[in-house]
């Protein structure tokens, strides 16, 4: 849910500062730094819930902690990707192939009840997916038509 309010709280802030610094509405580029925010705002998850996030990963998967930091590292620039006019349709691609990856490790978590802040077995369970399965997709759809399709 935070990341969501995140994303629509930028979104707006940054859909007047546009207007202000540009002095015309560009809701592409909005859309682009709001999800640029939303992704700093979630690889800071990748340091603070380390312990959480490692839990997400499958067992058979190697390497867990350091596959968290290089995810959030990641985040990271794909976000500042996605503010470089040049790198903003690649950006895009990237990140809505990484979303699509990273919806296993929430049906991992969503089966094994993980808590990620909290790095518990005691999470919301298969409910949690209802909201998070949804939220994805809005979040591909939001990154490809605001850097493929543009507004």
């Amino acid at each position: 849910m935070k990341p969501l309010i995140v994303l629509v709280s930028s979104f707006v802030i940054a859909i007047f500062v546009v207007k202000i610094v540009n002095k015309a509405y560009d809701f592409g580029l909005s859309a682009r730094i709001a999800m640029s925010v939303m992704l700093c705002f979630t690889a800071i998850a990748h340091v603070a819930f380390t312990k959480g996030m490692s839990m997400m990963i499958p067992q058979c998967i190697p390497f867990k902690t350091s596959l968290v930091y290089i995810t959030g590292l990641f985040e990271i620039l794909v976000a500042i990707g996605l503010l470089i006019p040049g790198l903003k349709v690649i950006s895009g691609w990237a990140l809505i192939i990484f979303l699509v990856l990273m919806l296993p490790a929430n049906i991992y978590a969503s089966i094994h009840h993980i808590d990620y802040q909290k790095g518990t077995f005691d999470g919301n369970g298969l409910t949690y997916l209802w909201f998070r399965i949804p939220l994805q997709f809005l979040f591909i759809l939001w990154t490809y038509i605001s850097t493929i399709r543009m507004l």
